[in-house]
């Protein structure tokens, strides 16, 4: 077959790909947002659907070492819609991005299936290292607005990160995570107790001062009672000792 004939048929498939994954993406909006109510309020409004179309482009183009255009591609959206996608970020089937401003994507960041993220997400890095240096998030993982997920770790399948948690190691499956630092509050379906949980600290101060008081109370008993068993008339040894000082 004809090389040039044999590129023009693959590029025929990507094309074709490319057209079924959008509709994909369109259903995944109206699975994930009540508020869609119509195709063309869909295609024509939602910002993160435009992000996610462009990066695809871009995605594209950056596999082909064609990296300055797909650059190009991705500020243009960051333009347009507040979402930045580096072009090499690879992500996967069914990505939602509600609301979208202010979501930043890393260039080694890989996204897995039915992923939600919120606006104000950040999937970074933290240094100036070469390779792989983004987070890898699982499948069915929600993100919430405002998040920070920062390093070349493994956020696992079935995930929740809360709102303006900031996560730097990695989360195994089925996890909660919440905070700053970011902290496991629930792993499959279950509450996780925290071995350090400063609200129920011991306080020394506080149980020095509770024992003071136990003692105190525990003297003034026994003067009372002291007082209670003293026959009628008797004058006590201090007042007669005083007496006699005069």
């Amino acid at each position: 077959m004809d090389s040039k004939l044999h590129a023009r048929l693959e590029e025929g498939k990507e094309g074709a790909f490319m057209f079924k994954q959008m509709k994909s993406d369109i259903r995944t909006v109206f699975e994930n947002d009540p508020a869609a109510r119509g195709l063309f309020e869909v295609v024509f409004t939602y910002s993160g659907l435009h992000a996610l179309w462009a990066h695809r482009v871009a995605h594209a183009l950056f596999k082909r070492r064609w990296y300055t255009l797909a650059r190009l591609i991705s500020q243009f959206s960051r333009f347009m819609t507040g979402i930045e996608i580096h072009p090499g970020a690879r992500i996967g089937h069914r990505l939602f991005i509600d609301h979208g401003m202010g979501v930043v994507i890393g260039e080694t960041c890989e996204i897995g299936d039915d992923v939600v993220i919120y606006q104000g997400v950040t999937l970074g890095g933290t240094g100036k290292e070469k390779g792989k240096r983004h987070p890898t998030i699982g499948n069915n993982v929600v993100i919430g607005s405002g998040a920070k997920v920062l390093g070349s770790f493994t956020i696992g399948d079935n995930c929740n990160i809360g709102s303006n948690a900031v996560v730097l190691r990695p989360v195994p499956q089925n996890s909660t995570v919440v905070g700053n630092p970011g902290k496991i509050v629930k792993q499959n379906g279950e509450r996780v107790r925290d071995r350090l949980d400063h609200t129920n600290l011991p306080d020394p101060i506080v149980d020095m001062l509770r024992s003071m008081q136990k003692e105190i109370d525990q003297l003034r008993a026994e003067l009372h009672e002291s007082k209670r068993n003293q026959p009628q008339g008797m004058v006590p040894e201090a007042a007669v000792s005083s007496v006699k000082e005069e």
